[in-house]
């Protein structure tokens, strides 16, 4: 407030006497001003009760208050200097709470950076504290094995080693316990392994997995891997540490043939199993690192190389391998099937970028280095174009002389006339306007005739007439990615088992169960399997059943038991079946309100060519091992409680015609108990060039089928993360996105 009649003096409530300005006073009107700031003093004593309280924390004691400036200046002595003041005032707490107030930016960007260095300090205390609480020495004493464990007895037709017993069997009471269940063993480590791993009770069986590789791989992002925009460590995750989830064991090595038991030896699906010759056995190649060449003669390397493995239950999830369709001198192109083949293409990339740099470099042999042709207009072929264009378009115009960017071109050789063709025609034309607007080339209706070292020849059909046109490609490297094949190891069981005629993988029916082999003891996921969708095999047995007066024909309520049959056993036509009044009178020829044998067989050769076989993606197999999964421990369950109660049940297909059997107790175990496989297609993804392409069938199309640039993406990298495997390599992934955005892709050859 002003005080009349006296100098311009400024007196600030509820402060220190320190913030009063005094403004032209001079010596002669001092003691005028020292009564008026006596008298204002007084009467803000309550008001700045809190200073004196402050001053008391600081001194030590309430009657050691500091002279006030007016003193000071009633003393004849200087105004001390601000940087004399031994603490900051209210009044300086003030003034910076009104500056920040001021500008909020400075404000919270304070706050974000204390935020950020509290949150670190907090980090790094837990780490370690989390490491100095964690470590420990470990002490091991006498482990207890198995009889069996370190010498396993040989048998079967080949008098190999039967691992009956590992060596991890009686280390603690869980796997002792397990021992006692039924032997699982699982062929593969892919998606549907995996699936099955994740979902299977870790308390019902005695787990078994053999795989080449001791690592499960995300496969869909193989692509990014090719080209540094993810590290391949990234992709990958310990199989052993799956399989710690369920006590499982792993075996390292190839499943290269089976040893079926004699149809007398078959056991109950309720009793205990004990390791004989007579079991299932699976042959395997084991994979050993050591030198093999000191062992005498090619016999005994073999013999010491191969082992049987019993089982109660076999799941063949090996996966499958690439199709050559006949083409000549696929060994000049590359694969894209496992983790080898993207670090084998990365070096490859890279080295023809150096040698394309070198200044001793033709134009002629800088264009054929930096031309990229990939064979197949799938997912994968695409993804890898695209990833491919995006490096050059990117890290390589960055990092490299620019004279690269210019000499390089990326070619796409796809068989049918448009690429991702198993996509929705929207998203096809939005891949194919993409890669046109980025200079990417796309061959359609043509065909890989031969492949050279530095050239790939193929012939295309001229689109005004019938005409074929050989032409040819200078290529520095070739992608081999046009569809798939059997695998060996299926190969081998499709000679052994009956009823198994195609070409591409085992036949199951909707169970998953393989055809020809013992019902409930032999199951496949994945690439390895095929659904048989064959209705009309089962023609007779449906009439028989449903024909309740036994002429031969079926009327409409007849009709309608057929009908829910295939609905619960081949889930895949029931679609087919929906509208059952039209497809009554539709093959009711001479309209007399029966479908005889002949009207019947025409329905069902109609149905089932309009059935496709299910897409070899790892959205089918990785439903499939859920699956699976859950029936197991379904059936699992039942066996225990049967178990419990004494039965003695033997497990057959549902048209068994050994009415002996069926007298003794024989049931279709699978069926009585669970319900068929039915898959449930929830979209594709696509990645085609810093944008990806979403095709949802169960949405509207204006929202399924979506294509666009970096929204598109991003979603497409947050699903891709969602569906790892372990929170590990959800980490490393987006480690890996975020040092692509930072630094760009990892340009050096590893």
């Amino acid at each position: 407030m002003r005080i009349a009649g006296a100098p311009s003096l400024l007196i600030s409530h509820g402060r220190p006497l320190s913030t009063i300005i005094l403004r032209g006073s001079n010596v002669s009107n001092r003691g005028k001003l020292n009564s008026i700031s006596s008298k204002c003093l007084a009467a803000s004593a309550q008001s700045s009760s809190w200073s004196h309280t402050r001053r008391f924390k600081s001194t030590g004691s309430p009657f050691s208050t500091p002279p006030s400036n007016i003193d000071r200046l009633d003393s004849g002595s200087a105004v001390p200097s601000p940087l004399s003041t031994p603490s900051l005032g209210p009044e300086h707490v003030g003034a910076t709470r009104r500056f920040l107030h001021r500008f909020p930016v400075i404000k919270w960007t304070l706050y974000s950076c204390g935020s950020i260095v509290f949150g670190l300090a907090v980090t790094i205390g837990l780490m370690l504290a989390y490491d100095f609480t964690t470590y420990r020495e470990a002490h091991v004493g006498k482990v207890p094995l198995a009889p069996l464990a370190l010498h396993p007895e040989p048998g079967g037709p080949k008098n190999l080693p039967i691992l009956s017993n590992n060596v991890d069997d009686w280390q603690d009471e869980v796997s002792k316990e397990l021992c006692k269940k039924e032997r699982l063993v699982i062929v593969g480590g892919g998606w549907g392994a995996v699936s099955l791993l994740s979902a299977l009770d870790p308390n019902k069986y005695n787990v078994t997995v053999v795989a080449p590789t001791n690592f499960y791989l995300f496969t869909p992002l193989l692509p990014s891997a090719t080209v540094g925009t993810v590290e391949p460590r990234s992709l990958v995750e310990s199989l052993r540490r799956i399989i710690a989830r369920v006590h499982g064991h792993y075996v390292e090595g190839y499943a290269v043939d089976v040893v079926l038991p004699s149809s007398t030896s078959r056991k109950s699906f309720f009793s205990p199993s004990s390791p004989s010759t007579e079991d299932n056995l699976l042959e395997v190649q084991v994979i050993d690192g050591h030198n093999w060449e000191n062992l005498t003669g090619e016999q005994d390397k073999t013999s010491r190389k191969r082992v049987y493995i019993p089982y109660d239950k076999l799941v063949i999830a090996c996966g499958s391998v690439s199709n050559t369709h006949g083409v000549s001198g696929l060994e000049n192109c590359f694969q894209l099937k496992t983790i080898k083949d993207a670090r084998a293409i990365r070096s490859h990339i890279m080295d023809n970028l150096e040698m394309a740099a070198l200044p001793t470099t033709t134009e002629e042999q800088r264009d054929r280095l930096l031309s990229f042709v990939i064979c197949g207009g799938g997912p994968t072929g695409i993804e890898t174009a695209a990833e491919i264009y995006d490096m050059m378009n990117e890290d390589v115009l960055k990092h490299f002389p620019k004279i690269l960017r210019q000499a390089m071109s990326v070619h796409v050789i796809q068989s049918r006339e448009h690429i991702l063709n198993t996509y929705s025609e929207k998203i096809s034309e939005y891949a194919e306007k993409k890669f046109s607007r980025d200079g990417v080339d796309l061959i359609t209706n043509a065909r890989v005739k031969r492949v050279e070292p530095e050239k790939v020849i193929y012939t295309v059909k001229q689109p005004n007439s019938n005409e074929v046109k050989e032409m040819e490609i200078p290529s520095g490297f070739t992608l081999w990615s046009t569809g798939i094949a059997m695998n060996p190891f299926t190969k081998r069981l499709t000679q052994l088992l009956p009823n198994q005629f195609h070409l591409k993988a085992l036949q199951v029916d909707s169970h998953l169960r393989v055809k020809g082999a013992e019902p409930g003891t032999m199951y496949a996921l994945g690439d390895a399997s095929t659904i048989d969708n064959r209705l009309i095999e089962h023609l007779y047995e449906w009439v028989d059943k449903h024909d309740t007066d036994h002429d031969g024909q079926l009327t409409y309520n007849e009709f309608t038991g057929v009908v829910k049959d295939i609905a619960h056993n081949f889930p895949l036509a029931s679609k087919h079946f929906e509208k059952m009044d039209k497809i009554f009178k539709r093959y009711d020829e001479d309209n007399d309100g029966k479908l005889g044998l002949n009207e019947l067989a025409s329905m069902f050769t109609q149905v089932q060519s309009g059935l496709t076989s299910l897409p070899a993606t790892a959205q089918v197999a990785s439903q499939q091992g859920k699956y699976l999964a859950h029936k197991l421990n379904k059936l699992a369950k039942v066996r225990d409680a049967a178990h419990r109660e004494g039965k003695q049940t033997v497990d057959v297909a549902s048209r068994t015609d050994d009415k002996a059997s069926a007298a003794v107790g024989r049931v279709d175990v699978d069926d009585t108990h669970y319900k068929p496989f039915q898959y449930h297609n929830l979209g594709s993804l696509a990645y085609i060039g810093n944008a990806a392409a979403f095709d949802i069938p169960f949405l509207p199309d204006s929202i399924g089928q979506f294509a666009g640039g970096l929204i598109a993406m991003y979603a497409w990298r947050s699903f891709y993360l969602s569906e790892q495997v372990s929170s590990r390599t959800r980490l490393l992934l987006l480690i890996d996105y975020i040092k692509r955005g930072v630094y760009g892709r990892d340009m050096s050859r590893l």
